[in-house]
């Protein structure tokens, strides 16, 4: 148990340090509200588009390919997104609820998701949760896309328009790039990859000091009914179904915590930065990743706990 905490927290400190640096930062005065617009459009435009093309393009397509599971996350995914949204359309004012359903079923795979199975299950957790990674990143961006889109003040909400805001997506983009050279094995210039891999790595750093400096004790307080409300669905409700769902499915050991793994990891970075790309409440994004993410220390931990206890994993 102490391991599984040593580890979560090894995965979420950092994530922390950032935000806290970007607080400090915001109220030094070294970084403003026109640096935050500007770097948030860098991050969605550019440096994580080529992160997910990166990561799409190293992971090994032959091994621990499952299509049982990936079809189950997918499934699962779309379930927990339409329960969530129609939760939002029936409780949550509507200028919010593109954020908040946002908030509460997409979750950071690719930092949490992704690190605590690798640790947990060493390079198979790294195989197939890479593997994973690219069903994450075409469901979670799609459906963000479409529900942006239709509560966003800036877009307009009709099936073409939807479809033109999916395709024209920087970060669904990039994933779809990657899928050929991945598939057929091209080798780019080793000078292309290092220049990539420099300009990616910029990727969460700005993206989790914006959010820090995005945040205010105002913001949160404002904000706090709807951001409770979000991260509760992303923490507790989603991750209980979902897994329970795997289980009563067959799943076991190692699938069977990656799946959790999956399903309870706090709410993406990204988020944050397609909100503020779309118009839409940007501040409400971030306290909803701020919350999930202290939260995801407590309760992956218990979820593992309580599986390791049942001899399910």
């Amino acid at each position: 148990m102490l391991a599984v905490v040593q580890q979560t927290l090894a995965v979420t400190a950092p994530v922390f340090a950032m935000l806290f640096l970007g607080v400090g930062l915001k109220r030094l005065g070294w970084i403003d509200a026109r640096f935050i617009d500007t770097a948030s459009a860098l991050v969605f435009k550019g440096t994580m588009p080529v992160m997910l093309f990166l990561a799409i393009l190293h992971a090994d397509l032959n091994t621990a390919l499952q299509p049982a599971l990936l079809g189950y996350f997918l499934l699962a995914t779309l379930l927990g997104f339409l329960l969530v949204w129609g939760w939002a359309i029936l409780r949550i004012p509507r200028e919010e609820r593109g954020v908040y359903t946002q908030g509460a079923f997409r979750g950071n795979n690719g930092i949490v998701g992704l690190a605590l199975a690798t640790s947990l299950y060493g390079d198979y957790g790294l195989s197939l949760g890479g593997i994973l990674g690219g069903v994450v990143i075409l469901s979670y961006n799609s459906l963000s896309a479409i529900v942006l889109a239709i509560y966003s003040p800036n877009a307009k909400a009709d099936v073409w328009s939807i479809s033109k805001s999916i395709l024209r997506n920087p970060l669904i983009l990039g994933v779809l790039a990657a899928i050929p050279f991945a598939y057929w094995q091209v080798k780019l210039p080793a000078w292309l990859l290092t220049s990539g891999d420099y300009f990616a790595s910029m990727t969460l750093p700005l993206a989790l000091i914006c959010i820090g400096g995005t945040l205010s004790l105002a913001s949160l307080r404002k904000g706090s009914g709807l951001a409770l409300s979000a991260s509760l669905w992303k923490m507790l409700w989603l991750p209980l179904l979902a897994t329970f769902g795997a289980f009563l499915c067959g799943f076991r050991n190692a699938e069977l915590g990656i799946l959790f793994l999956y399903f309870a990891s706090p709410t993406a970075a990204a988020s944050f930065v397609m909100a503020k790309a779309s118009g839409g409440n940007h501040e409400l994004a971030a306290s909803i990743i701020v919350i999930t993410t202290l939260a995801a220390v407590l309760s992956t931990n218990i979820g593992l706990f309580v599986l390791q206890w049942g001899g399910w994993i």
